[in-house]
């Protein structure tokens, strides 16, 4: 009976002196799993955002893959060829195997673990995250630090001394790395996304409040102003409009002119074709009146359709379609 108390006395406290304390523990998981989950969080977030198989979205999925998969080998096979992962090579401790005390070999803390028991470890660990983050924390009450994943798979984690090699300065840039790629990432979807959105809501807002009037100008005239009028119109007109704007003046200017003057009535930029940054179009419902005379003035109704262009930081017609020709009622 001695001689079994002296072995407890001596043989448990050495074994128990041997445990990752929590804090290393959680400085390893830290390293191996938080950075790269969080590098792929954002480039999710970030892929969700872009133009789908677009390629920002392409770029974001494949670095996402490729940390991905740098975390299962860090975890699951680096540890069976080099002993640790590359975060419990910073703190100097190791995953093993628990094993009976009669049949370790002298000076061994425990067996060598496996893939595919690493594997089922992280799997595990699902339980200490259900648990309301309870089976992280058991550790610091368990009498041999181990997690509801250590109890279900039989293993320990255990200081065993950091690698000849020294590991903190490859950890560190490998940090910074991946800190980059988290801001490189956000940089490219606020450029090529973010910012592209906010121009393409700038020109919906600004030709959705300018359009109409646009039209308005071109399309309205009176005999006295007429060549003020026809003016201002050519100046709201493009390059390309101005030329078949001109010959329809010139046309209303052979025959003696009468007021014409239109308003819109409702309008609705449309999705096709695609708004771009300096070009859009809009379905106009038009009403107006025709002639000077309260007599002989007739009153009128059209839908139009008007595609713009952007030319510095004025809008301008590019071609105006008339979808249902002039109706003009009788006089009052």
């Amino acid at each position: 009976m001695t001689a079994v108390l002296d072995e407890i006395d001596g043989t448990e406290p050495a074994e128990l002196a041997t445990l990752a304390s929590w804090g290393a523990r959680a400085a390893a998981l830290g390293i191996d799993v938080l950075f790269g989950v969080a590098l792929i969080a954002t480039l999710a977030l970030l892929a969700w955002t872009a133009p789908l198989m677009g390629w920002l979205w392409w770029a974001y999925v494949v670095v996402a893959v490729l940390a991905g998969l740098a975390m299962m080998v860090n975890r699951w096979v680096l540890p069976t060829i080099t002993g640790w992962t590359v975060g419990r090579a910073v703190t100097g401790i190791r995953v093993l195997r628990t094993v009976s005390a009669s049949l370790r070999s002298p000076g061994s803390d425990g067996a060598a673990v496996g893939t595919g028991r690493l594997l089922a470890r992280d799997i595990a660990h699902l339980l200490d995250t259900a648990a309301v983050f309870l089976g992280w924390l058991w550790p610091l009450w368990d009498r041999r630090h181990r997690t509801f994943a250590d109890l279900l798979l039989r293993t320990e984690v255990h200081r065993v001394g950091e690698p000849r090699r020294d590991v903190r300065r490859p950890v560190a840039i490998g940090v910074v790395a991946a800190t980059l790629l988290c801001a490189v990432g956000t940089a490219a979807g606020y450029l090529m996304v973010y910012r592209q959105d906010r121009a393409l809501e700038t020109a919906r807002a600004e030709i959705a409040a300018q359009g109409a009037r646009i039209v308005e100008q071109i399309l309205s005239y009176a005999p006295d102003t007429a060549k003020d009028d026809f003016a201002r119109a050519q100046s709201l007109a493009s390059d390309i409009y101005r030329p078949q704007l001109i010959q329809q003046q010139e046309a209303l200017q052979k025959a003696p002119l009468v007021s014409n003057e239109y308003w819109a009535v409702n309008g609705v930029v449309l999705e096709q074709p695609a708004l771009t940054t300096n070009t859009a179009s809009m379905l106009l419902a038009m009403q107006g009146q025709r002639g000077s005379d309260p007599n002989a003035m007739r009153f009128i109704t059209a839908t139009v359709r008007a595609d713009f262009v952007k030319s510095g930081d004025q809008w301008q017609v590019q071609n105006l379609s008339v979808l249902t020709k002039p109706h003009t009622g009788g006089g009052q």
